[in-house]
């Protein structure tokens, strides 16, 4: 039966290697270049934020290529997000250490803030899951995709928050980025399978002498991570701010993608990151973006609204909220009444419960086949990440495609990419799954049980993407 280790093998130095770690430490001496470019896209992002909101909305004439509130909506939720979520997966959180503009404002006010403690109630464990899920049923009921108000409401609220954690917490850090950004637990689980990340040597950390009249310098660590035991991906910003620190301990360096999830991910509980893949991105984002296309929804509406006429309550139905509210845009035949609003909301939460039960009970039967223990449950659910970033890069792409074929551009192999994404992610699910059960599972009979109790899992999740793609 394997162990767990929590470092990647070592390697000789050299080759590939050498390489690899000198991209770190060039990244670490063009720090300046670097913040010159974090300026850079957060002048781009407040354009794109703020000009839209100050222009008449885009009539059906227009394109991306001549309206700029179609062109922001295009690099925002078409080019923009989804393609931040791949480079989670292939480099690792760069995006949170070189570009994201919140991450660059909190540092700065930070810096010039009344630097006090950070509270516990900041530090609770749930924020990322409970600003996930607020964030993106919210965007739902306003909108958020089709319209340049919500967009300010929501992103240009969430950097006006970032700004004031910076002023209150910290010194010089990214408080906001650490513990409460809404997107900070989905880019924390993502990163899990970069092939990227800053390796540390614990034996050279701790053989490492300064030499004679040296002066030691600490390394400015902005998102709070323990340099000296980190062993995952998860928190660190890959700012290569630890780059060669002592005497190259910390260094860029290659990893397998199971790596994270197989060694690292079972050697402690965490059980908001369970909540946060099952019930956030395999239950809430999938309804989030099933909701709209859903004929049952359409047919619940029906029925719900000829309940409310035949006890005299058709008034109801014409009820409706302001747009930041729940989206009321009638010069544009779009508004949500508060029936839909609720059917909304309805259709989201039972739709993360039951496919949150499904997934629920596959983990807690592949845990119990290797021998139970929480722990176990909890490490199974590590396995689902691929295909858990997969269906939000393809619901949040569905925008992408849709934009673009509006414009003419022809997408007719669209159907074989999104084949080939959803079962290559699924496939890698059951095979991290597979390796976490060689943990556990003392013989191959027992493996293979635990295998077979997390195909449910993905099948309801693939089943709720195939309704949306191919059957709505």
């Amino acid at each position: 039966m394997a162990t767990l280790i929590s470092t990647p093998p070592r390697r000789a130095p050299g080759g590939v290697d050498a390489r690899v770690a000198a991209v770190g430490d060039m990244l670490l001496r063009h720090r300046t270049a670097i913040a010159r470019l974090q300026w850079v896209l957060v002048a781009v992002y407040a354009v794109l934020i703020i000009v839209p909101v100050l222009l008449p909305l885009p009539a059906q004439a227009d394109h991306v290529w001549n309206n700029m509130t179609l062109f922001a909506q295009f690099v925002f939720w078409g080019i923009w997000w989804p393609f931040v979520l791949v480079s989670m997966v292939l480099v690792g959180r760069v995006w949170c250490g070189f570009m994201c503009p919140e991450g660059t404002l909190t540092e700065v006010a930070s810096r010039h803030g009344l630097k006090r403690a950070i509270p516990r109630w900041v530090r609770w464990g749930g924020w990322p899951f409970v600003a996930f899920a607020l964030t993106t049923i919210y965007g739902q009921m306003v909108s958020v995709y089709q319209y340049p108000g919500p967009v300010l409401l929501i992103l240009g609220g969430s950097t006006a928050a970032a700004i004031v954690a910076g002023l209150m917490w910290g010194d010089n850090k990214r408080v906001w980025c650490r513990f409460l950004c809404p997107v900070n637990g989905v880019f924390r689980v993502l990163a899990k399978l970069a092939p990227l990340h800053f390796a540390v040597d614990t034996e050279q950390w701790n053989a490492y002498r300064l030499p004679p009249g040296g002066k030691f310098q600490p390394v400015h660590c902005a998102p709070l991570v323990p340099i000296r035991t980190m062993t995952s991906n998860s928190n660190c910003h890959m700012c290569a701010n630890c780059s060669g620190f002592r005497g190259g301990a910390v260094r860029l360096a290659l990893r397998s993608p199971n790596h994270d999830i197989v060694n690292v991910a079972g050697l402690k509980a965490k059980p908001w990151e369970t909540v946060l893949i099952v019930f956030g991105l395999l239950g809430i984002a999938v309804g989030a973006f099933l909701w709209s296309a859903s004929p049952w929804l359409v047919r619940a509406k029906i029925a719900s609204a000829g309940f409310l006429v035949e006890h005299g309550l058709q008034g109801l139905l014409q009820v409706t909220l302001p747009w930041w509210i729940l989206t009321d845009y009638p010069a544009q035949n779009d508004v949500l009444t508060l029936l839909d609003g609720v059917l909304l909301l309805g259709f989201i939460f039972v739709f993360a419960l039951v496919n949150g039960a499904i997934v629920s009970a596959s983990l807690a039967a592949a845990a119990f086949v290797s021998g139970w223990s929480v722990k176990r449950f909890h490490h199974f659910a590590q396995s689902l990440i691929p295909l858990a970033g997969a269906g939000v890069f393809l619901g949040l792409s569905a925008l992408t495609v849709t934009l673009l074929a509006q414009d003419g551009f022809h997408m007719g192999w669209i159907a074989e990419l999104r084949v080939a994404m959803l079962g290559g992610s699924a496939l890698w699910a059951l095979w991290l799954g597979w390796r976490i059960a060689g943990l556990y599972a003392p013989d191959v009979l027992r493996r293979l049980l635990a295998l077979a109790a997390l195909v449910p899992a993905c099948a309801s999740t693939l089943g709720a993407w195939y309704l949306l793609f191919w059957v709505w």
